[in-house]
């Protein structure tokens, strides 16, 4: 048998670099922070990559199984309700492990140099190490609760580093914004954990996922307003990872991260915060799919929406970093239709599969364009597809990363995305016609948008720069062409033999009656946005003049914010917090005053009993003692 237990230095080491980064890091040069950083986020890339191999090759003798290396108890409440600290690793866990050091560590590698000469250097360093750290210790979770404290300082750690341009409002805004949507969220998710806790008596995943367990006996008869009582802490436990993946509605926050320094957007897109919540569900896949598959469908039905959403979004925004912002919700909404329309075991199982394989291709070509898109921004100082175009003379190798992520991300074989994308749509078509042709759809819209800002940067009008553009140094190319050699070849993973619903590989066989017409769609999209932008032309002023309102309301992301500003402003602060406020301070307030105003009044009054003059009370304590006396015989004379 395996000794695993070394896996515990994998969240460790960037907790241990955080304390001494964070401690430490100002009496040092910036750059030693950097480093010490990055060579223990090497660390536990290595460590992660050598569990991965362990767990699949060595292993699978065996067969997979969830093994639990380490286990300590923290808190006891009963003899039954306990609850342990520990790693657990099975096949979605390793393969998080794998998804979070990699980014993390080409993030780290590329900072050195997008980073270098920023206030705050140290600082920053010291925040990645704790964001990762975080996410490694959500994905190892034996227990639900762990897991929550960990999602919780993932939250934490997203505020402070997409706020780390604190001097700028806007960044503070938009770090205030995440930070109080997902508490929002989270809010939901708590209570989630309790109802599931209180009913089941564990916090375990071993316990709580185990197919065919009585566990949830005591909360089948307990029902309200129609929905079971599990159906209801499922859909709780969803409304936290809803907010963390930013689904539809709670997605308001994630384009305004982008006020964070690009490295951190390439983090939270790809490998951290956003993919939490479809770890989540996978996680407790067992549960949605044997005890609420009604929810399961719900969650299927909110990625569908949210996918095809943002995707339309992206079409009409001009900042590089939102384009690939909406990008994001849109390919999340896609890993959650798949877990929607994925059964439990065998071919009913190639939805979640599929879903945990387009996590990890996601990961690697989204954080290629993000760490692409940083390049750019570092050469030409600004965001906005306006001040670009041409680029791909000044910077080959930026150039030549971002069309292997563009063409991965629009399902164009043999890149990765091609792959992981067949598989969701072979799911949906499966289980749901109605989610696959949304999907379908969708990976038309998406490779137009992708190619929309490839060809603005890179093709396009050949602009005048100020300052001519230049590759990007040594340490920030390096991962751009790791990521790249990801994005375009891990698509050949066997996913189905290694990550699947129930720790079983199965055969999959590549339909081309859906592949075919998937790629056909996702090269319509290239070709039309050939068209409108590879050449500078008006075809694309032309088109968004006769959409008209609907452009603009497009552009303007729906008014989604506007309707969540004018609810909270207009309704809740006006016409519901100011009439409250009112009301505490006139009547509760002046109710209060005025016990206090007519105690002090009243204490005036009598003050002079307790004046301190002796004679005084002599005379008080005499006369009362004789009028006691007199009433005393005045009583028992009349009787």
């Amino acid at each position: 048998m395996i000794d695993f237990s070394y896996t515990i230095l994998i969240p460790l080491i960037p907790f241990v670099v955080f304390l001494i980064t964070g401690l430490l890091g100002m009496k040092w040069k910036p750059l030693v922070s950097g480093i010490i950083g990055t060579i223990g986020m090497g660390i536990s890339f290595v460590l992660s990559l050598f569990a991965a191999y362990q767990y699949f090759f060595v292993t699978v003798a065996d067969g997979y199984h969830a093994i639990i290396p380490v286990n300590m108890l923290w808190l006891s409440f009963t003899d039954t309700l306990q609850i342990y600290m520990g790693i657990l690793l099975d096949p979605i866990s390793v393969m998080m492990l794998v998804v979070v050091t990699t980014v993390s560590f080409m993030v780290h590698i590329y900072s050195l140099g997008y980073m270098k000469g920023e206030k705050g250097f140290q600082r920053f360093y010291a925040f990645l190490s704790l964001f990762t750290f975080s996410m490694l210790g959500v994905v190892v979770s034996t227990n639900i609760f762990q897991m929550y404290i960990f999602w919780e300082l993932v939250g934490v750690c997203s505020f402070l580093l997409i706020g780390f341009y604190y001097d700028k409002p806007s960044a503070v805004a938009a770090a205030k914004k995440a930070f109080i949507v997902t508490r929002f969220a989270d809010l939901g998710f708590l209570v989630g954990i309790l109802l599931l806790s209180y009913f089941t008596g564990t916090f375990d995943f071993d316990k709580l996922t185990q197919p065919g367990t009585s566990l949830f006996a005591g909360i089948a008869g307990v029902s309200f307003l129609g929905l079971s009582g599990i159906s209801w802490a499922m859909v709780l436990i969803f409304m936290g990872a809803a907010g963390k993946s930013a689904m539809f509605p709670l997605h308001i926050w994630l384009p305004d991260a982008m006020e964070g320094p690009t490295p951190v957007s390439a983090l939270i897109h790809a490998a951290t915060m956003v993919v939490a919540g479809v770890f989540l569900v996978a996680r407790l896949f067992p549960i949605y799919h044997f005890q609420t598959p009604g929810v399961l469908v719900f969650i299927g039905y909110v990625g569908g929406f949210t996918s095809l959403f943002a995707a339309v979004i992206a079409i009409t925004q001009n900042d590089i970093k939102r384009v690939l912002a909406y990008s994001t919700l849109s390919q999340i909404g896609y890993m959650m239709v798949a877990l929607g329309v994925s059964g439990y075991g065998g071919e009913q199982g190639l939805g979640f599969m599929a879903s945990m394989f387009h996590l990890f291709t996601h990961a690697m070509f989204k954080a290629l364009l993000f760490l692409g898109a940083g390049s750019i921004i570092h050469s030409v100082h600004s965001n906005l597809m306006k001040d670009m175009g041409g680029l791909r003379k000044y910077m080959p190798v930026t150039h030549f990363t971002f069309l292997i992520a563009s063409l991965a991300i629009s399902g164009i074989p043999p890149f990765s995305g091609f792959f992981s994308k067949d598989e969701i749509l072979a799911a949906a078509f499966q289980s749901n016609k109605f989610l696959f042709y949304v999907e379908y759809i969708t990976a038309g819209i998406t490779s137009f948008y992708i190619f929309r800002l490839y060809f603005n940067i890179f093709w396009g009008k050949d602009t005048k720069y100020k300052h001519i553009p230049h590759e990007a140094p040594l340490n920030m190319a390096i991962p751009l062409i790791v990521l790249a050699l990801g994005a375009a070849f891990s698509g050949f993973i066997p996913f189905h033999n290694l990550v699947t619903s129930n720790m079983k590989p199965f055969a999959i066989e590549t339909n081309f009656l859906i592949a075919l017409p998937s790629v056909a769609i996702g090269l319509l999209g290239i070709a039309v946005a050939w068209v409108l932008y590879k050449k500078e032309n008006d075809l694309s002023g032309k088109i968004v003049k006769r959409m008209g309102v609907l452009y603009t309301a497009t552009f303007h992301k729906f008014y989604i914010d506007e309707i969540y500003l004018f609810v909270t402003k207009t309704i809740i602060f006006n016409y519901i917090a100011r009439p409250i406020a009112w009301f505490d301070h006139n009547v509760v307030d002046a109710f209060m005053i005025g016990i206090g105003t007519m105690s002090m009044k009243f204490s005036y009054k009598i003050k002079r009993l307790q004046s301190g003059e002796l004679q005084q009370y002599a005379f008080v304590f005499v006369a009362g003692a004789l009028v006691l006396g007199l009433s005393l015989l005045y009583f028992f004379g009349s009787h």
